[in-house]
């Protein structure tokens, strides 16, 4: 998402009469796929949901989104931040970019806009959430980007020619260190929380309490993990998601209407928030991961080395993330578990490897032309598309009634009748 435009500057690969650094197409298109697969789940998730998030723990197609894009993120940043002149106005423009991409998400997903099937706007302060997709984008973009502007050292051996990153690593095992203490050390007591309107087909009205009862430490289950309770006091549980994707977990049994039986657990009624603090410190991790990718992009002078070295760390993630799975760490994308991150920011790796080979190397561009438009533009589609933007603005325009508005195939039949007469709207009075 966060599209920097990055340039690859590489001579030995530039023709002796070409003046300019060319782009980094590859990355492009990986960013334009991910956006074609964000827009595949969201709209195509409720007829498959097998591609949709995976309820808790698991890893369905629409989990390696979010770390792709972060993948991403770290990338650019590595070659955005290569040659910088001022640590302070690189990190002063860094702070900029972080900050416009996290008030942006705020404001897309805080709760403002109602949703497609509503005409309104407008959102409580009291209620509004604060994370969200591009807010979490902007976090890790942002340390990383401090991370590479001023963390990155270079020895008088290695002037001109190398840089060391080690730092950077140092970064990355204290954030993880840091979240695995917190998610296995913390204590998580028995909480409650109020929700205005009833979750149960009773006919009942009011404000209705649940308890939760947990009073452990180092669970990852929906309900008591530290995770959901960090949030709950820092950020307030009105400020949460309303609609956590562990609704979708059998023991919470919800209907197609959204309601859920007395039997279900209390937990299930509750909110979370998928882009929380906690997990934020190890999505903060995967956009490292990317940086380090970046390294080897614009430290390489081939294209055998890069592939070879981009190849071998994933590899080393992949391994390392299988190994974290088998001695009992779950693949959990809502909690964004060090196995999550891993073995995501691996396969991001490897897809980044494979088109770069594709479409850098071969110059297969003509396939994937598509996807490399959608890259360069992939702020404006999510704006527009992802976020329903262009849905809600198109529904404004209605005929005599809001729900007769041209977004709808079956209002068109009627705007048909409306303009041409009964008989041309046999279909519409069929449905």
């Amino acid at each position: 998402m966060a599209d920097s435009r990055p340039l690859l500057k590489n001579q030995q690969e530039l023709p002796a009469s070409s003046g300019k650094a060319p782009r980094v197409v590859s990355l492009d298109v990986f960013r334009g796929l991910s956006v074609f697969m964000m827009m595949l789940v969201d709209y195509g998730g409720s007829f498959l949901p097998i591609i949709s998030h995976s309820p808790w723990i698991g890893l369905h197609l629409a989990d390696f989104v979010m770390p792709w894009f972060l993948f991403i993120a770290g990338v650019s940043v590595a070659l955005v931040y290569k040659e910088v002149e001022s640590k302070v106005a690189a990190a002063r423009n860094a702070a900029c970019r972080g900050l416009y991409l996290f008030l942006l998400g705020v404001f897309l997903q805080g709760g403002y806009f109602h949703g497609i099937t509503s005409l309104t706007y407008g959102v409580d302060l009291e209620s509004i959430r604060w994370l969200g997709i591009l807010q979490r984008i902007s976090i890790g973009y942002l340390i990383a980007a401090l991370c590479e502007i001023w963390l990155t050292r270079c020895t008088r051996e290695e002037a001109q020619h190398t840089k060391s990153f080690s730092w950077h690593w140092c970064i990355i095992f204290f954030l993880l260190s840091l979240y695995m203490g917190l998610s296995y050390g913390l204590y998580v007591p028995d909480w409650d929380f109020k929700i205005s309107a009833p979750s149960s087909s009773l006919p009942l009205s009011g404000s209705y309490v649940y308890k939760v009862n947990c009073s452990l430490r180092g669970d990852l289950g929906p309900a008591c993990n530290s995770a959901g309770m960090i949030d709950r006091y820092v950020l307030g549980i009105h400020h949460l998601y309303t609609k956590p994707v562990y609704r979708n977990l059998k023991e919470c049994n919800i209907s197609s209407s959204g309601q859920f039986p007395e039997t279900s657990p209390s937990w299930c009624r509750a909110p979370f928030e998928p882009e929380g603090l906690l997990s934020s410190l190890t999505a903060t991790v995967a956009c490292i991961i990317g940086l380090q990718y970046g390294h080897i992009l614009a430290r390489a002078q081939d294209h055998k080395t890069r592939t070879n070295g981009w190849f071998l760390l994933s590899f080393k993630i992949l391994a390392f993330g299988i190994f974290l799975v088998f001695i009992g760490i779950p693949v959990n994308k809502s909690l964004y578990t060090v196995s999550y991150m891993l073995i995501t920011s691996a396969s991001a790796g490897i897809i980044f490897c494979a088109l770069y080979i594709l479409v850098d190397i071969h110059g297969y561009r003509r396939l994937t032309c598509a996807l490399e438009w959608m890259g360069k533009h992939s702020l404006s589609i999510y704006v527009l598309v992802i976020s329903n933007i262009l849905v809600i603005g198109l529904q404004g325009f209605y005929w005599k009634s809001p729900n007769n508005n041209i977004v709808s195939t079956k209002q068109w039949s009627y705007l048909f009748v409306c303009l041409f007469g009964e008989k041309g709207g046999v279909f519409y009075f069929s449905q």
